[in-house]
């Protein structure tokens, strides 16, 4: 088994530590290395986090090396460098890592290489060359990537947690006020039109229930307040309000170039019945009808809300027939680290265990 020195968020409930309890689960020695808690003072300030993400966090680099420095001086034994994201590490970083012998590998489930996020990965951008792998997930990053100088890009499909996101053991386990008709769990995000769609969907006649953040910010916010629940959820409560709703949405990022994402796989894996857009990845993953529904507008998908509300059999069928679409097809993040940490070790030779700690 690997020892790996893991750079990434160490938020309970972020994707990033489950994959690094993904990777313990596989059997390797973990150390997670934080650095946004490097840096937390400067990126938790308004006025500061918003510099920091616009600048590609170029004029934080100085100490983001002496706090990498200061942890590789201090354990001599990894074999990999695994980096969650990546935005806060340049170049400098990703030299430090080449010189510990360490194999690096990036994974990012954002798209850099897209126009959405402006200079935020620009420091990211630069260290490119520098991994030792990267892994996608998105097909136009890979030749993106090529272009920037990676050395080794591969695709890989988002993915769901195989513990985080098991559903509940019954449906009385659900809490009253995670059941729902129609449920949407995601982030408002501006210039996305998700705010517009849920109303075009409650003028239809489709009793949506909405979750997330940043809802209050939206210029819609009165016509939807009536169907707002709550905030972000994480953990058994996300997973509770997929399984407690009868048909729960999948929205694409437009601006991150989505065809697929993370919901496409939790949703059917946590228990729930997906109805997505129709995408050409969504109907390779999915048979249609059977498995997940799908809809290319918000008449469609209204049109799919209403009969799928209305047939609980069908429902319930395409319901199961997707959780076992989903485990068969084995995209979770075992699968994915599994493959990741091979292909990195390929040629090294594994190194004594290693405690497993956090580091800040």
């Amino acid at each position: 088994m690997a020892q790996i020195l893991y750079v990434g968020s160490s938020c309970i409930g972020s994707t990033s530590q489950h994959r690094a309890e993904a990777l313990r689960r596989l059997g390797h020695e973990v150390v997670i290395a934080d650095p946004y808690l490097a840096v937390e003072d400067r990126l938790e300030n308004l006025w500061l986090g918003a510099f920091h993400y616009r600048t590609g966090y170029r004029f934080i680099q100085a100490e983001i090396e002496r706090w990498l420095g200061k942890i590789l001086s201090t354990r001599k034994n990894f074999d990999i460098a695994w980096v969650d994201c990546g935005e806060l590490l340049g170049p400098k970083c990703l030299r430090l890592f080449n010189g510990a012998g360490l194999s690096s590998v990036l994974f990012n489930h954002d798209d850099p290489t897209g126009q959405r996020d402006g200079r935020r990965f620009e420091s990211l951008l630069k260290a490119l060359s520098l991994y030792d792998l990267c892994a996608v997930v998105r097909q136009q990053n890979i030749q993106e990537y090529q272009a920037l100088g990676a050395k080794k890009v591969i695709r890989v499909w988002m993915s769901y947690d195989e513990v985080m996101h098991a559903p509940c053991l019954a449906k009385a386990d659900i809490p009253e006020c995670f059941h729902s008709e129609v449920v949407f769990i995601g982030t408002w995000m501006r210039g996305e039109g998700r705010d517009q769609f849920m109303l075009d969907l409650l003028q239809r006649g489709v009793p949506v229930s909405i979750w997330g953040q940043r809802w209050q910010k939206s210029p819609l916010w009165e016509q939807l307040k009536g169907s707002y629940r709550g905030g972000n959820l994480s953990g058994r409560d996300y997973v509770a309000a997929i399984q407690g709703a009868k048909v729960c949405l999948g929205m694409l990022s437009k601006g991150n170039r989505d065809l697929h994402t993370t919901r496409t796989f939790e949703i059917p894996y946590a228990g729930g019945l997906l109805c997505a857009e129709r995408t050409s990845e969504h109907l390779e993953l999915y048979k249609e009808g059977v498995e997940a529904v799908f809809w290319r507008n918000v008449d469609e998908c209204a049109q799919q809300c209403t009969q799928l509300l209305a047939a609980a059999t069908w429902r319930e069928s395409i319901r199961l027939a997707g959780m076992t679409r989903v485990r068969a097809s084995r995209h979770g993040h075992e699968d994915v680290c599994r493959l990741l940490v091979q292909t990195a070790l390929q040629g090294r030779t594994v190194r004594p265990a290693l405690r497993t700690e956090n580091l800040h």
